[in-house]
């Protein structure tokens, strides 16, 4: 990796590093803070599919934004309307507000993390490749993900400690704090490399423009099509274990107060991150095609959430919880790479955000899905079900392995760039 490259990874693991910071302060109490709120099993859970709503709604136009008006401008604005909507957030809990407030909020939430999605990703792969570096993204991604690791793990145990130590607001203020932080950081630091955006005096003519061209490089585009198909499962079956768990582990440890235990579980996930972002590159270096890694993710990872629903020690449960996450996330790095290598630069930002908005539309259905399953027949019959509804994944994933696209054997520089069908 030359210097130009090197420089490139440094901003991208430093806003990497500081975006998961600072959302991960709640990630360990955010469902016992909807629940301390006056919130019901299926209300917490559907004021999260609320959030995962907004991000389908605003997927697509946010990542407009950033292949239009570009990368820089759309992290910008994500970090200025999360923090805005995370402090909205603490006043609905303040004042005990009703339900219908926490779903117009969650939207907003929603609409802040869509600004991210698809924008940073595509700015560090352009970056790249226009700084000459020719080798596999899973290093760089690895190692990404290896950060958000490292920031989850600070930020979680942080959030549920100062959560026990105070009450459950003072995290999502902590939260606001560091976006605040980050927007600075991002204006300094990021600009758009090896990308150009394409500004229009017709706004609305660029949008169909530009989502014209994204869903002709990625729904039409068989391969990718089918590892878009694949994301309402797994990632709506993620969403729900990940805050499903901080209940789940309470119940099992006996004490329905003692935060830091949440904490302990999305600090797990979080280790797991750092060793899974290590693996990936290493992984994939032992099998021919990534599709491989991706497939076998999806299966091992259903297999154990069915094994944590019949899991009654709190311990037991602890391990495979970090297997579970391990598993995800040595796959995550390897999809990211097979995802990009397909897509052409213009529409990067889009199609990846596209890709987003294809797995937040299952978790708004999963997520009270289980909940109420959750209501009914308990925490770990749901994630029994939801890992069931994990596997609905593969026969999509090995759809897009027999399209034989090169980007599945890929290690270097994108096909996509050159050739827009798959061969």
């Amino acid at each position: 990796m030359n210097a130009a490259a090197r420089k490139i990874q440094r901003i991208y693991l430093t806003l990497t590093l500081g975006n998961t910071l600072a959302a991960s302060f709640i990630w360990g109490i955010n469902t016992l803070f909807l629940l301390d709120a006056g919130l019901s099993n299926l209300e917490a859970f559907a004021a999260n599919a609320f959030f995962t709503a907004g991000m389908v709604l605003f997927e697509v136009p946010t990542g407009v934004v950033a292949d239009g008006w570009g990368r820089r401008v759309s992290f910008l604005l994500g970090t200025a309307t999360l923090a805005a909507s995370t402090y909205l957030y603490y006043l609905l809990w303040q004042f005990a507000a009703p339900f219908w407030a926490w779903a117009v909020v969650s939207v907003l939430l929603g609409l802040g993390f869509t600004f991210f999605s698809g924008a940073v990703e595509a700015w560090l792969v352009d970056a790249l490749r226009f700084s000459g570096y020719e080798g596999g993204l899973e290093a760089v991604l690895g190692r990404g993900l290896m950060v958000s690791g490292v920031a989850m793990l600070a930020g979680s145990v942080a959030g549920g400690v100062i959560a026990q130590a105070t009450n459950l607001g003072v995290p999502f203020l902590l939260r606001v704090g560091v976006l605040l932080v980050m927007f600075l950081v991002a204006f300094w630091l990021m600009r758009d490399v090896g990308f150009t955006p394409e500004r229009s005096g017709h706004p609305i003519q660029a949008t169909r423009a530009v989502l014209s061209a994204s869903i002709e490089n990625g729904l039409k585009n068989p391969p990718v099509r089918y590892v878009m198909l694949a994301a309402p499962f797994s990632a709506g079956v993620g969403i729900y274990v990940f805050y499903a768990l901080q209940p789940y582990l309470l119940e099992l440890f006996g004490d329905p107060h003692a935060y830091s235990v949440a904490g302990l579980a999305a600090a797990i996930v979080a280790g797991a991150q750092v060793l899974g972002g290590w693996i990936a590159p290493r992984v994939r270096r032992l099998v021919r095609k990534r599709t491989t890694v991706v497939i076998l993710s999806s299966i091992i990872g259903s297999l154990i959430l069915v094994v944590l629903g019949f899991t009654t020690v709190f311990w037991v449960a602890l391990v495979l919880l970090a297997l579970w996450a391990l598993v995800a996330s040595a796959g995550t790095p390897v999809r990211q790479a097979y995802l990009n290598d397909m897509i052409a630069s213009k529409q990067r930002a889009t199609v990846l955000s596209f890709d987003s908005l294809m797995g937040s539309s299952g978790g708004v259905v999963v997520q009270p899905l289980l909940g109420r399953a959750a209501d009914v027949y308990g925490y770990p019959a749901s994630l029994a079900i939801g890992g069931v509804i994990e596997l609905l994944a593969v026969p999509f994933l090995l759809l897009s392995r027999r399209q034989r696209h090169p980007a599945d054997q890929a290690n270097a520089a994108s096909s996509a760039d050159t050739e827009s069908q798959p061969s």
